[in-house]
């Protein structure tokens, strides 16, 4: 061998190897699991798109489910060491996920509890266990505000929307009208427990009232009270009168109602902007939710959280830590707010004045300084007790401070029975 030719293989040979310590490491690839809608799986493409070119050596794979049958396929993947490592769930459901042993907490050294506390909005604090360390964080939460139709107002010539639960009857009665048989046509305003008025009687109407829903930390019903009981009075008026504004059950849904122009008004989230702004024909506005006694304000703020499953360990744990880094930083909460139309989780993104300010989603981030959280042990059931309690009232004849009583007996019971095994 001459000595031309082992300084050719040489070079070679150092040339190869620089190449391969230039080449990313092999990429781990994580899997993301959220429920289908087009606006979230839109948002998280994007979230994706710019995490993997931060870090091209983790490829994550998103795999999407209808709602209907999204937490029977996590309940089952997990377990069996299949599906995500990084999951999207309702903040409502964390107690289920962790008794199920289905996520792990947050690192505390990158996710540190003081440092969430001071930088989110204070409803994610109810995503923290009992030793401190937090479960899961949200991208973005949501909070409730009255849509209202600007053609309908314009007609019966209201200048905008009512400021405190007094204008709100007021203006609810000038935007009702009905047929020669006195069957309601249109409705000042839409009611329905199955929607969000549950939500809004409990942690709205009642802390309006001078009430408090729950105490003990959401493990004691306390709205069984006078503040409850008016909370209840002011509500079931709206369609148990000798003039109705609304009927529960018009055209179904309440949101479908608003959506065909046949409601004045309609309390929702803002998960609903997006719908409502594809909605043909629909001129809509959005104002704050009315204020109750000497002024009092209060809304209801819910959310979904990412959290890292108890499937992910190693290479992929440490991957799936720096994707929920990602998905919950100020650069994605404004993705989600600019796609989806959900609230960034933190006021840092929330409340400059070009969001809090917006026509549309200003009065729902507003709304986050006053918003409250309801801890549930099982929505389901204890939003179906709310519906129940109405029914009692329309369909039954029953008193409506009886209903209450009943209802808050029904929702203790289910209380007790879920922290005593828990």
């Amino acid at each position: 061998m001459t000595a031309t030719t082992f300084k050719t293989m040489a070079t070679a040979a150092a040339t190869g190897a620089a190449a391969l310590l230039a080449q990313p490491a092999q990429a781990v690839e994580i899997e993301y699991w959220q429920y289908f809608f087009d606006a979230r799986v839109t948002a998280m493409d994007q979230l994706i798109e710019g995490f993997q070119e931060a870090n091209p050596d983790i490829t994550v794979t998103m795999t999407h489910f209808p709602y209907a049958d999204y937490r029977t396929k996590v309940a089952a993947a997990i377990p069996a060491g299949e599906g995500p490592d990084v999951v999207q769930l309702f903040y409502g459901w964390l107690n289920d996920y962790v008794a199920a042993n289905l996520i792990q907490p947050l690192p505390e050294d990158v996710f540190d509890p003081a440092k969430i506390d001071e930088e989110f909005f204070p409803m994610v604090q109810a995503m923290k266990g009992e030793d401190g360390r937090y479960w899961a964080l949200p991208t973005a939460v949501r909070s409730l505000a009255l849509f209202y139709n600007e053609r309908l107002f314009e007609e019966a010539g209201i200048d905008g929307p009512p400021e405190t639960l007094e204008e709100l009857l007021d203006t609810a009665a000038k935007l009702t009208k009905k047929d020669g048989a006195g069957n309601l046509t249109q409705v000042g305003i839409t009611a329905g427990m199955t929607a969000q008025d549950h939500h809004w009687w409990r942690e709205g109407l009642v802390r309006q009232y001078g009430g408090e829903p729950y105490v003990d930390d959401y493990q004691t019903v306390n709205y069984d009270s006078d503040a409850g009981r008016a909370a209840l009075d002011f509500y079931q008026n709206l369609f148990m009168n000798d003039d109705p504004v609304t009927a529960i059950g018009f055209m179904d849904e309440p949101q479908a109602a608003f959506k065909a122009g046949r409601a004045g008004m309609h309390i929702d989230g803002s998960f609903r902007i997006g719908s409502l702004a594809d909605t043909r024909g629909l001129k809509w506005g959005v104002a704050e939710l009315p204020s109750g006694i000497d002024g009092a304000r209060s809304n209801y703020s819910s959310y979904w959280v990412n959290a890292i499953t108890t499937k992910a360990e190693g290479e992929k744990y440490d991957a799936a830590v720096k994707f929920m880094e990602y998905i919950t930083s100020d650069e994605a909460m404004q993705v989600w707010l600019d796609v989806v139309g959900e609230l960034p989780a933190k006021p840092s993104v929330g409340m400059t004045d070009e969001n809090a300010g917006d026509p549309v989603f200003g009065p729902f981030i507003r709304g986050l300084e006053y918003a409250h959280t309801t801890k549930f042990a099982n929505e389901s059931a204890q939003r179906q007790l709310m519906v129940e309690m109405i029914e009692r009232i329309q369909l039954q004849g029953m008193d409506p401070a009886e209903s209450l009583s009943v209802a808050a007996e029904a929702e203790q019971k289910i209380l007790d029975d879920y922290y005593a095994s828990n």
